[in-house]
C-alpha cells in the first residue's frame, strides 16, 4: 500500500470523497449520508487513532469487543454501535455500554433490551435489521413481518425506533446488490405510510456502499477501506 492510503488518515478522506462522489452521482447531498467506521477486530490504539482524526461513533459486531474497548478507552467518551447479530444474554452488558443497537430483529431481543434498559433509566436508538438478501447467512425480519413487529414496538419507551438495516447479498451482479438495497428503501416508504416515522437506512459497506447511496441509504458501515484489512484470528 503507498501514499495516503498507507495511512489511517489517508483511507478515511478516501471514504469520505468516495461518499461525496457517489452522493453527487445519484443527484443527492453529501449532508444526507452518515459514516458509521465499524472497528470489529481492530484493537483499542486504532480506535484511538480514529478517535483522533474526530470520529466518535463506532459500529462493532461483538458485545465482547465493545466491552474491552469501552474500558480502555472510557476517557474519550465514544459511541459504541451494535450491528451484529445479538443474542438475549448479551442485552444487560448492552444496555449498559451501547448508544444503539442496529440489529433489532425479533420480539425476546425488544423485551430483553427494555428490560435492561429500564433498570439504569436508559433508552438507546435502535434501528430494525431487515432481511433483503434470500442468503442463510443473513439474519434479519423477513419484510412481509416489519409492520406487524413496528407495531409491536410501540410498547418499549426505552427503544427509539430509528430507521432500518440490511445487509446486501454477496454477488458480483450489481442489479442484485442495488435489489436488496431498493427493497429496504421500499419497506421504509410502507412503514412511513403506516405511520412510522423512520428516517434512517443504515445500508451499504465497503465493497458496495456507492451502490446503497444510490437506492437511498442514510449511512453507510464502512470498516476494511478505513482500517485496512481484518485480522480475524485475532
Amino acid at each position: 500500500m503507498t501514499g495516503d492510503l498507507a495511512t489511517l488518515a489517508g483511507r478515511l478522506a478516501a471514504v469520505r470523497a468516495g461518499i461525496d462522489a457517489a452522493c453527487h452521482a445519484a443527484g443527492r447531498d453529501p449532508a444526507e449520508v452518515t459514516l458509521l467506521p465499524v472497528s470489529k477486530t481492530f484493537g483499542a490504539d486504532v480506535v484511538a487513532e480514529a478517535a483522533g482524526l474526530g470520529l466518535r461513533r463506532f459500529g462493532e459486531n461483538k458485545v465482547q469487543e465493545i466491552q474491552a474497548k469501552a474500558a480502555e478507552l472510557a476517557a474519550l467518551g465514544l459511541d459504541w454501535v451494535v450491528i451484529g447479530h445479538l443474542q438475549t444474554n448479551k442485552a444487560k452488558t448492552v444496555a449498559a455500554m451501547a448508544s444503539e443497537v442496529q440489529s433489532l430483529d425479533r420480539l425476546d431481543l425488544a423485551v430483553a433490551l427494555d428490560k435492561a434498559l429500564q433498570a439504569p433509566g436508559r433508552a438507546i436508538d435502535v434501528l430494525v435489521q431487515v432481511k433483503t438478501s434470500p442468503e442463510d447467512t443473513k439474519t434479519g425480519l423477513p419484510p412481509d413481518e416489519l409492520l406487524p413487529f413496528l407495531d409491536q414496538l410501540k410498547a418499549f419507551h426505552s427503544l427509539r425506533v430509528r430507521g432500518l438495516m440490511t445487509i446486501a447479498e454477496h454477488s458480483e451482479d450489481e442489479g442484485v446488490v442495488r435489489a436488496n438495497f431498493r427493497a429496504l428503501y421500499q419497506c421504509r416508504n410502507r412503514a412511513q405510510e403506516a405511520g412510522h416515522p423512520l428516517e434512517r437506512l443504515s445500508m451499504g459497506m465497503s465493497g458496495d456502499y456507492a451502490l446503497a447511496i444510490a437506492e437511498g441509504s442514510t449511512e453507510v458501515r464502512i470498516g476494511s477501506s478505513i482500517f485496512g484489512a481484518r485480522n480475524y484470528k485475532h
